[in-house]
């Protein structure tokens, strides 16, 4: 007699076959897949040096033109849209892990920035924004107890 460890998710011990596994994993894998492909939220990485803030935004596969950056009061807006697209060269996908669909990130600046001097660039699947500071504009002071 062997043991085998219970796993909720496998079919019925009567109906264990490798056909029934297989199809299970495949219904599974693309179960949900509409709604995995209308919406994603890319990665962002943010840091902060001496002279500037800088976003950067992992999005391989997208082109410069999919991006949009808003400033609007204070906030940073980055959005884009990652489109699916099958080519027509008789390719059955059993799994398609990654992220598509429409995206938008906002960030909350600090008044310490310089709007007009933003600058952004597309390479190798990242999108990074400078945010250079303004040193006339000093944020952090310490207060003196009287």
């Amino acid at each position: 007699m062997t043991l085998i460890k219970y796993n909720p998710s496998l079919p019925s011990t009567e109906n264990r076959s490798f056909s029934s596994l297989l199809d299970r994993f495949f219904q599974d894998s693309f179960n949900g897949l509409g709604k995995e492909m209308q919406h994603f939220a890319p990665q962002v990485d943010i840091s902060e040096s001496k002279n500037a803030f800088e976003i950067a935004v992992a999005a391989p596969g997208m082109k410069k033109s999919d991006f949009n950056i808003d400033m609007n009061d204070g906030s940073i807006t980055i959005s884009g849209e990652r489109k699916f697209e099958e080519k027509k060269n008789e390719k059955n996908y059993h799994a398609v892990e990654t992220q598509y669909g429409s995206f938008s990130r906002t960030f909350h600046l600090p008044e310490n920035i310089k709007e007009e001097k933003i600058e952004a660039s597309y390479q190798d699947g990242i999108l990074n924004i400078i945010i250079p500071k303004d040193e006339k504009k000093e944020l952090k002071r310490t207060i003196q107890i009287k």
